[in-house]
């Protein structure tokens, strides 16, 4: 579903953020992304939403070149993909209801399946009883729980989480978890960006890890062994 080529990547500032990544992400799969700070992790994920475009190489999604992608259509090729933000980025004068909605109501879903879609998500990430609540009455964990409720709201194809357990206690970040993990089950790809090897561990998903701007390893199974000092 989606390949990257040959990419690379240098800022303005000669940076050489990635270089020379290749990488195939198949339908449905569960992928963490590791490394530490300045790896490349972020610029991996700005270019797969098509915030910044190589210096080379071919980006595909689904054998489409997003590279090639022109600025009015990218908000369009962005409805196959949910994000979630570590820092949850909630609207807080919407209630949890109104901000999943708000994201259909971004691509112009119209008020009955808004109505039938928003209670069935929430339910999902057990927040049914939350819908009136505005962010600032909720945890940390709760927020996250919204944060993902929007994202798949509109049944992307991909989920990309961004450190979406790095502001959550062990125990919330188990509940996170499991809710990235059924997503996957009913078959959208999961690419998760992290430094907890211990979900990493209990998880056995394909890793990836980036070292400054290159893939070093690529294990399809098998968790981040305890041999690898951080992840």
């Amino acid at each position: 579903m989606i390949e990257f080529n040959n990419v690379t990547k240098v800022y303005k500032n000669e940076f050489t953020a990635v270089k020379n990544i290749n990488l195939k992400i198949e339908k449905g799969e569960f992928l963490f992304i590791v490394g530490k700070s300045g790896a490349g992790k972020s610029t991996l994920i700005k270019l797969l939403l098509r915030e910044i475009n190589p210096t080379e190489g071919i980006i595909t999604y689904n054998n489409q070149n997003i590279t090639k992608i022109r600025k009015r259509n990218i908000a369009e090729y962005r409805r196959n993909i949910g994000f979630i933000f570590q820092d949850y980025r909630l609207l807080p004068k919407l209630t949890v209801y109104e901000n999943v909605a708000f994201a259909m109501e971004m691509i112009c879903c119209n008020a009955k399946n808004i109505r039938r879609e928003v209670p069935l998500v929430l339910s999902m990430v057990g927040l049914s009883d939350k819908a009136k609540y505005y962010p600032d009455e909720l945890s940390g964990g709760e927020q996250q729980r919204v944060a993902i409720a929007r994202a798949v709201i509109n049944k992307p194809e991909t989920i990309i989480a961004d450190e979406p357990t790095g502001n959550l206690d062990q125990e919330t970040s188990k509940e996170i978890m499991k809710i990235l993990t059924e997503i996957n089950k009913r078959g959208t790809a999961v690419i998760m960006a992290t430094h907890d090897r211990e979900i990493i561990n209990q998880y056995q998903k394909r890793v990836i890890e980036l070292k400054q701007g290159v893939i070093i390893r690529d294990m399809k199974t098998g968790g981040y062994s305890n041999d690898n000092k951080k992840a």
